[in-house]
């Protein structure tokens, strides 16, 4: 992509009363006598009431100081003098083992360090003889032979069990019989803003590396090129980090001081003069896919059937000539223009150069609003209106949709 890097291009508490009665009279002393010869056991009771009634007092406030009060300062004492980053070694320590270094081999056989890529992963799951490993789409995308390094330096053969372009997200599979730890899985749902992280991956070749930081943003909205071509066709939210993330990290783990993993690193801005943007996809979102990925082999979303181009794309205008050839009314300045039209557009009468305005009455002025319409209100198999202009005149057609090819972007 134009802006990112790294191959994508991220008691009771209750009190109680106490009366005072008169000593009894009789013949038996309870004490001695005061300065004017008369008895002082009824002094004495009296004083030995109010003594009584302090002490029990001291103890219930003692009580509710003990249980309510010194927790918190014991907190803020341990705080404030406990070693900041004792508790980044011990979530390093804790998620380190299940961290993966992947090795994706372009050509079976050819093993040369020239023909594979590098990326991170993490394994999740562990179950009978196999373990699973979490990693990026565009990190296993094109391989042949797939390798995973554990944090020993065991070298481990590794099978894609499925792999899903839109949300940057695959699964692979390995044996489990050298594998020590799985992750603990977190929630990215409840980050904080400011929240200390810690990113750790295979950056550059160099395994095993940690580098820290802060959540600078729990929820950010990135567009995304899922072609590659320059052209930002979707969009991604992410959990934005200042914690270092070079080529290599993506598929890696972006876990939080508890040793939870809360992300996978997946991108990066690179440009001159931008420092400590980087990105990773909320494991929350992750899962989702993971489940799904392990379940199938895939994830199923529906299909309308066309390539296009956005009438009004500022990364890749059309010419003058190109849009007066179109006929559109002048009004009619937002819409996706059909390249070509496959499967279920093309059944239901879809051709090149129709520039389609509407699904269901809804307004859909670029190929992000084609796609985000698509995935997250159409199932497959049901039937959508689709709203296009064929030669200056608005018309509509019936589509049933089908399901996404694998293949298809």
């Amino acid at each position: 992509m134009g802006l990112f890097d790294d191959e994508y291009y991220g008691g009771s508490g209750k009190r109680r009363g106490f009366s005072e009665r008169s000593p009894r009279r009789g013949r038996r002393r309870s004490g001695g006598y005061d300065a004017n010869g008369r008895r002082s056991g009824g002094t004495r009771a009296v004083a030995f009431s109010a003594i009584l009634a302090s002490l029990l007092t001291a103890l219930l406030l003692s009580g509710l100081f003990a249980g309510f009060v010194l927790p918190r300062m014991n907190t803020t004492a341990i705080s404030a003098g406990a070693n900041p980053y004792d508790r980044i070694v011990q979530a390093a320590a804790a998620v380190r083992p299940a961290v993966v270094s992947i090795v994706s081999h372009r050509t079976a056989g050819d093993t040369s360090p020239d023909s594979a890529a590098l990326g991170s992963g993490v394994i999740f799951q562990k179950e009978g003889g196999k373990a699973y490993v979490i990693t990026n789409h565009h990190v296993v995308a094109g391989a042949e032979e797939l390798q995973a390094v554990l944090v020993d330096g065991t070298s481990l053969t590794a099978k894609l069990v499925g792999s899903d372009v839109i949300t940057d997200v695959a699964v692979l599979e390995i044996s489990s019989a050298k594998v020590a730890a799985i992750a603990q899985i977190g929630d990215s749902d409840t980050l904080d803003l400011g929240e200390t992280v810690i990113a750790l991956g295979n950056p550059l070749g160099l395994g095993d590396t940690l580098t820290s930081g802060i959540v600078s943003y729990p929820k950010r909205v990135m567009p995304v090129s899922l072609n590659e071509d320059g052209v930002y066709d979707w969009e991604q939210q992410v959990i934005q980090t200042d914690a270092a993330i070079n080529e290599g990290n993506s598929g890696g783990a972006l876990v939080d001081l508890d040793g939870r993993l809360i992300g996978i690193n997946t991108m990066k801005i690179a440009s001159t003069g931008v420092e400590g943007i980087g990105f990773a996809i909320p494991i929350n979102q992750v899962m989702n896919t993971a489940e799904e990925l392990l379940t199938t082999g895939k994830i199923s979303r529906p299909y309308l059937g066309v390539y296009s181009l956005d009438l009004n794309n500022p990364y890749a205008p059309m010419d003058e000539d190109q849009v007066e050839e179109l006929k559109l009314p002048k009004e009619v300045e937002k819409g996706v223009v059909v390249l070509e039209s496959l499967g279920p557009a093309k059944d239901a009468g879809i051709q090149l150069n129709d520039v389609i305005v509407g699904f269901d009455n809804q307004s859909i002025d670029s190929t992000l609003m084609l796609r985000k319409y698509l995935y997250g209100y159409k199932k497959i198999g049901e039937k959508m209106t689709i709203s296009y202009y064929r030669d200056g005149k608005k018309q509509s057609a019936t589509v049933t949709l089908g399901e996404r090819p694998e293949a298809t972007q």
